[in-house]
């Protein structure tokens, strides 16, 4: 069995990575978390917990749009689109100012869709309130129901 994820970051910023993990295990949030640098690591780490025995996917997705290799539309289309995976809850955090790329989100099933704060102070509280939310106060579907 492997390590248990509670969340997938995924981001490619070092300083994004660094605040939200600092953010999240400050608040005692989550035990595992787990960072991918770009879409294609993100597809790879959700595609195969999901389908190793004895695994559990991630518990939260937070996923920046905005990302090299495949980008986070791309991550949130292929997540949502596949039974096994689709009742996972996914944030999206992301600096796009795009209306299309909150349209779009929404339109593929994204859980919820935040905008990166500039300050250090906002991002960290941002991050806090996702973690507590989604991890602590939200009731998550059964394990089953990733299973398709």
């Amino acid at each position: 069995m492997t390590e248990k994820i509670d969340i997938l970051l995924v981001e490619d910023n070092a300083d994004d990575i660094e605040l939200a993990v600092h953010a999240l295990r400050e608040e005692k949030l989550a035990n595992g978390i787990t960072v991918a640098r770009d879409g294609e690591e993100a597809l790879e780490i959700i595609f195969s917990r999901s389908l190793e025995a004895g695994s559990n996917p991630p518990r939260l997705i937070l996923l920046d749009l905005k990302l090299p290799k495949v980008d986070g539309l791309e991550v949130l289309r292929a997540v949502k689109g596949d039974p096994r995976t689709k009742a996972i809850p996914i944030v999206v955090m992301t600096s796009s100012k795009e209306e299309r790329d909150l349209v779009e989100s929404y339109k593929l099933g994204v859980n919820a869709y935040v905008q990166k704060p500039v300050g250090f102070d906002a991002f960290r509280s941002i991050v806090k309130e996702l973690g507590l939310f989604w991890l602590v106060i939200n009731q998550t579907p059964p394990a089953q129901a990733f299973g398709g």
